[in-house]
């Protein structure tokens, strides 16, 4: 669909949690004029209580507000460009600590009001069962109704969307102790592409015990068999695997054999973890085969026996839930929009972004690309050395894993400084932080991101 027979009509917005009331207020504000379609109360999922819009169902915790954290970090870069969310975070706070936590319904009642109360916005209480015409944005969350998930799988093709049954962690690469992992790929094909941390015997009888003893997290919408959850050979998670015998995770994602350490040539190792970089700057690494459903504070304790990741910061946990999510490397723009049809934006959890900030940092993005349509002018460049860009850029290029799985913010997917600060890692984030809010500062001189 060109511009200009795009310039006259009404964006769509499909949901009214935080990503769709965040792209619904950019657009409004912006002059365009704004359909917002909710299903509640008319029709209301297991997660949710309230009729109000943006409702926080898990947490009233944003996370850190500090800057040096990547998550307080994209907190004040959608502060500088004018997010809903965060006006409604900021003005409903409650004390945290160095969190950002809110009152609950005050911050849903200040969203719903400010939505409801914008002249530009008419909210339509239905559920929407296929994609609307452009100008659109989607923005139904990771519990999308199967009407609409099925359409989206018809148009878009069988492709289009994937199900999160388990997801290994991700660790960030500046936090492993390279005292005791070491680069080399098995049978040395390749380059050197992984990093390897050995175990001894003892080592590995008691990082096994740990496992099979952790506590495991309570499963929602997982598919059971038995009382067990039902979950696909190719991406079972560990417990479950090692749960078969003693030594069947180094029959499988720990096998010790094709290894060499090129420092002292050593490979008669009695048990081996890899991970594998996941993005293209080797900032961050995916532990292989570690897909769990442990709770994350257990996933922190057993995971950090393994040599070398003693004190290792995870920038993501290992998952395993129901989690309806577009296949968007190649799907999506950085805009958020469909490359097949910049008309058709999507928005939230359901294009792989993690979490409730992330969540609005999309539908800001995606409200403020479809209104510059709208409006005739260049959609906004969202710089990648923000958190907000890199988490855009992360979405629709995916990682060098090849297999896409949601994302929290975190440095990882951020552009590396280039070079190396004294200090440690809160140097390091610092540093980060302080060319992100640059950037972010410059790039609110951009027409679109003005209204």
């Amino acid at each position: 669909m060109s511009d200009a027979s795009m310039e006259s009509r009404v964006l769509t917005v499909v949901g009214a949690g935080l990503a769709g009331c965040e792209a619904a207020y950019q657009a409004a504000k912006r002059g365009v004029r704004v359909c917002l379609v909710e299903m509640k109360p008319e029709k209301m999922t297991p997660a949710h209580r309230s009729d109000k819009f943006a409702e926080l169902v898990c947490s009233n915790s944003l996370r850190s507000d500090e800057t040096t954290n990547a998550a307080g970090l994209l907190k004040e870069e959608l502060r500088i460009w004018g997010s809903l969310v965060m006006e409604a975070a900021d003005s409903t706070r409650v004390a945290a600590g160095s969190a950002l936590a809110v009152d609950r319904e005050l911050f849903s009642s200040y969203i719903t009001e400010k939505i409801r109360s914008n002249p530009n916005i008419e909210v339509i209480e239905r559920e929407v069962g296929e994609i609307p015409p452009a100008p659109v944005v989607i923005a139904t969350g990771p519990l999308t109704s199967d009407a609409l998930a099925a359409d989206i799988k018809e148009k878009l093709g069988r492709d289009s969307l994937s199900f999160n049954d388990a997801a290994a962690p991700i660790v960030d690469a500046a936090t492993v102790d390279m005292t005791k992992a070491f680069f080399a790929s098995r049978y040395n094909k390749g380059d050197a592409d992984y990093l390897n941390c050995p175990m001894t015997r003892e080592e590995y009888d008691a990082f096994y015990d740990a496992l099979m003893t952790a506590k495991t997290a309570d499963l929602h919408d997982v598919d059971l068999e038995n009382g067990k959850p039902k979950v696909f050979e190719g991406c079972m998670p560990m417990e479950i695997m090692g749960a078969r015998g003693r030594d069947t995770l180094r029959y499988g994602p720990m096998k010790p054999v094709g290894i060499i350490n090129p420092a002292t040539g050593r490979d008669d190792f009695y048990a081996v973890v890899q991970l594998r970089r996941e993005n293209a700057d080797g900032t961050m690494y995916n532990l292989v085969g570690f897909q769990t459903h442990l709770t994350f504070p257990e996933q922190r304790r057993v995971f950090r026996m393994i040599p070398g990741l003693e004190n290792a910061d995870f920038v993501r946990y290992g998952v395993m839930h129901r989690n309806t999510y577009l296949n968007s490397p190649g799907l999506l723009t950085p805009y958020y929009s469909l490359v097949s049809d910049r008309g058709v934006y999507f928005a939230g959890q359901m294009t792989g972004v993690e979490g409730y900030i992330e969540s609005a940092a999309s539908g800001f993005v995606a409200g403020v690309c479809a209104a510059a349509r709208l409006r005739g002018i260049p959609e906004p460049e969202f710089p990648r050395e923000t958190v907000t860009g890199a988490l855009a850029h992360y979405v629709s290029e995916g990682s060098l894993a090849g297999d896409f799985q949601p994302m929290n913010a975190n440095f990882g997917i951020v552009p590396p400084l280039g070079f190396k600060v004294r200090g440690g890692k809160r140097a390091r984030n610092e540093k980060l932080a302080q060319r992100a809010l640059e950037a972010a500062k410059a790039a609110a001189d951009d027409p679109a991101l003005k209204y």
